[in-house]
């Protein structure tokens, strides 16, 4: 099932995902470090880290609600989308209060209080992750309804933007890359 936004053939959440995940886990990692340390370096680049993945979940959350607006009522990946949009929101708002409690520290220190949140929100962030990959990998969403392993590029070429028809012998047609 094709998504809504969409830049040169390709799904733009999935694409936005990986850069809060990333920050948020980078910078929680910074933060444990700076609590072993009390190196202030680790909490403010920790801090800041965190503010950069606070932007990209917002930019991830705003392309996968317009994609999950798409997927069909009453199916299953609308159950499963739901889930891991609910997941998402449950991990920002816990990296929002995280910041907020951080922001008037010095160095942007994370104490004990607002690391907890982070740890949470972390592993909430890898149960979203596995029902996003659940939504792509078992319910093909966000997947072209006519990719095959030798489907044509989606920038150009014969067939552009609809996948190469297979032949009746059941194995696809092979194309330019």
């Amino acid at each position: 099932m094709k998504t809504r936004v969409r830049v040169l053939g390709h799904p733009v959440h999935p694409m936005l995902v990986v850069f809060p995940l990333g920050l948020f886990v980078t910078g929680t990692i910074f933060d444990l470090i700076h609590l072993f340390s009390d190196n202030g370096v680790f909490a403010e680049v920790g801090f800041w880290m965190i503010s950069a993945g606070i932007i990209g979940a917002v930019l991830a959350a705003l392309t996968g609600f317009a994609d999950f607006t798409s997927i069909p009522s009453g199916t299953r990946a609308k159950r499963v989308g739901r889930v891991h949009g609910l997941l998402n929101a449950a991990v920002l708002v816990l990296f929002v209060i995280a910041w907020l409690i951080r922001v008037g520290n010095t160095n942007h220190a994370a104490g004990g209080g607002a690391f907890a949140l982070e740890v949470i929100a972390v592993a909430l962030g890898g149960t979203a992750a596995w029902f996003g990959g659940e939504l792509v990998d078992r319910l093909g969403i966000g997947v072209h309804e006519r990719a095959h392993p030798d489907a044509p590029s989606s920038l150009g070429g014969p067939g552009t933007g609809t996948g190469a028809a297979r032949p009746a012998t059941g194995r696809p047609r092979t194309s330019q890359m």
